[in-house]
């Protein structure tokens, strides 16, 4: 009887199968250790605080102040019992005309630390910005009572105090004020953006222009990436008519701050004041673009269509004027979809509006619109020698346009545009 023999192994397969568990194995105790589960979001490290702040430096001596605040805002995020990066963050919101979040911001700063000067300095900035000058002179005291040698409170202190001079809240001895507090600002530290800017402004308002603009330009040399420095230079510029470099100004700060409509406004305003009605008109109707729904640029921009309609005997420019100006004064709603605040009367260039609005009626033989509105001008700012002269010219047209009949209702008072 023959033996069944056994089956010979085969070396190749018992290789591969060596293999396989080594495989197995490797896959085991390597790389699903090193395997993220699935589903699981993957941790990212954490970055420090210092590393956000370094970056809205940067991006605040670049000009680009939305990239600041988000940066300052993550520093926030990060660590958030830190009251020096609340300070730096409502810095940045000041600049960018933040005032309301710059306020919130330095609150936060001072819960924080109550001691921090720098946190009232900056309050009291943007209280001054809110029209708030009582409480912003009650911050800005505190900080100087924690640190009397702090340049940018005194220089925060002379703008405040410039600006209740110029609402007439006080006597006369605020200007002397806050020249001082501006000279002791730039005693403290002349290298600070802060201390230059608050002595141009003092010098602006009192109209010493040529040395204004010595300290604004001090200031656009530390960073000339700041639109409100340059259109301040403007300002100066065109108050000393060198119209060239006032309009460089402005085109500057619409350079740096795209968004804001004040550049343009004052372009045209810029324009207006040498006669260039039609560049005029341009910066006018691209300051409405920016900001549909202010009533003052709408003003501005019926404004500029009436000196065209006048300067090139337009009537369509003429209906334009009225349009802008009427929704301007007695607000409402534009035909495509904005809501507009009218404007109560006031001293200057609001009843400058009020008596252009009436002329434009009444050249538009709309005299029964156009009366009640001289009539306002008349009792409203019986001090304004330019618009009442208006008023009066536009009543005259009026009798001429529809002769002695109308004498009656003219004297008789109508303010039911008053405000």
């Amino acid at each position: 009887m023959l033996r069944k023999r056994g089956r010979r192994s085969n070396p190749w397969r018992v290789l591969l199968f060596l293999i396989l568990i080594g495989a197995a194995l490797y896959v085991n105790q390597v790389v699903v250790p090193a395997t993220h589960p699935l589903f699981i979001p993957t941790a990212e490290p954490t970055r420090s605080p210092e590393s956000f702040i370094n970056e809205a430096i940067a991006d605040f001596e670049a000009g680009r102040l939305p990239q600041a605040i988000n940066a300052y805002k993550q520093a926030v995020s990060v660590d958030p019992d830190n009251a020096s990066i609340y300070v730096a963050l409502a810095r940045a919101q000041l600049y960018s005309g933040q005032y309301e979040e710059a306020l919130e911001s330095a609150d936060k700063a001072i819960i924080l630390n109550n001691d921090n000067p720098m946190a009232h300095t900056f309050k009291a900035w943007a209280l001054d910005s809110l029209g708030d000058q009582t409480q912003a002179e009650a911050a800005v005291t505190r900080a100087i009572e924690l640190d009397a040698n702090n340049a940018v409170a005194h220089a925060v202190h002379a703008i405040i105090l410039t600006n209740r001079a110029i609402s007439g809240q006080g006597d006369l001895g605020l200007i002397d004020r806050a020249a001082e507090a501006s000279r002791l600002a730039l005693n403290l530290d002349n290298s600070l953006m802060e201390t230059r800017r608050a002595r141009g402004f003092v010098l602006w308002h009192t109209g010493n222009y040529q040395e204004s603009i010595q300290e604004y330009q001090a200031a656009v040399a530390i960073n000339d990436r700041i639109a409100d420095l340059h259109l301040a230079l403007g300002y100066n510029y065109r108050a000393i008519q060198d119209y060239v470099k006032a309009v460089e100004s402005f085109h500057q700060a619409t350079s740096l701050k795209p968004n804001d409509p004040i550049p343009p406004l004052e372009i045209s305003r810029t324009y207006y004041s040498i006669g260039d009605f039609a560049q005029a008109l341009q910066y006018a109707e691209q300051a409405v673009k920016t900001d549909p729904n202010n009533p003052r640029w709408r003003a501005n921009l019926g404004l500029m269509y009436y000196k065209n309609a006048m300067a090139m005997n337009e009537l369509s420019y003429l209906q334009d004027a009225i349009a802008e100006l009427s929704i301007a004064i007695q607000g409402g709603e534009t035909e495509d979809g904005h809501i507009i605040e009218g404007m109560p009367l006031n001293y200057g260039t609001v009843a400058e509006y009020y008596a252009i609005y009436g002329l434009a009626l009444a050249r538009s033989n709309r005299c029964s619109e156009a009366i009640p509105i001289f009539q306002v001008i008349l009792s409203g700012v019986p001090n304004d020698e330019v618009n009442v002269y208006n008023a009066e010219f536009g009543l005259e047209l009026c009798r001429e346009n529809a002769g002695e009949s109308l004498e009656d209702d003219i004297s008789e008072e109508d303010t039911s545009l008053a405000p």
